[in-house]
């Protein structure tokens, strides 16, 4: 028979690995919530920034999008598990979100209103594809809500 502390440790490391890997729900909202929250405000930031042709201000905002905080690893190891094969597609979102800010940043800097408006356009059709195909799942999944939308 077992020592009794094993039968613990095995207890808890099944049950960690059963919690990372099913849809038990958040408790709490996840790091990416907050950080999307963040990403939605930056955009707004670089909306107001084009109609008013404040350039340094679409230039100060566009790192903060290009470079955005990253998730711990233990959520990342979660959205991984959840993700399955569809990660790949998952990074490139968020690769094109960063190449594409960057773009903005650097528009901004050579005061190119077009440069900025297209490279914008981009990462919005970006967020929009990303957000289409995986944010109903990553809601549902994580906090059991049907609507997307919270």
């Amino acid at each position: 028979m077992k020592p009794p502390h094993n039968l613990v440790l095995n207890f808890v490391a099944s049950a960690w690995l059963l919690f990372t890997m099913t849809g038990v729900h958040a408790a709490e909202p996840l790091v990416l919530q907050n950080v999307m929250k963040d990403l939605g405000k930056n955009m707004q930031t670089i909306t107001d920034g084009v109609s008013r042709e404040d350039w340094e201000l679409v230039e100060k905002t566009a790192p903060l999008i290009a470079d955005h905080p990253q998730p711990p690893m233990s959520e990342k190891m979660r959205i991984m598990g959840f993700m399955g094969s569809n990660m790949g597609k998952f990074k490139a979102y968020d690769g094109e979100t960063h190449d594409q800010a960057l773009a903005i940043g650097k528009a901004a800097r050579a005061k190119d209103g077009q440069g900025i408006i297209l490279s914008f356009q981009k990462l919005q059709t970006s967020c929009y594809n990303c957000h289409s195909e995986f944010r109903k799942p990553i809601v549902e999944h994580f906090y059991g809500k049907k609507d997307a939308a919270q």
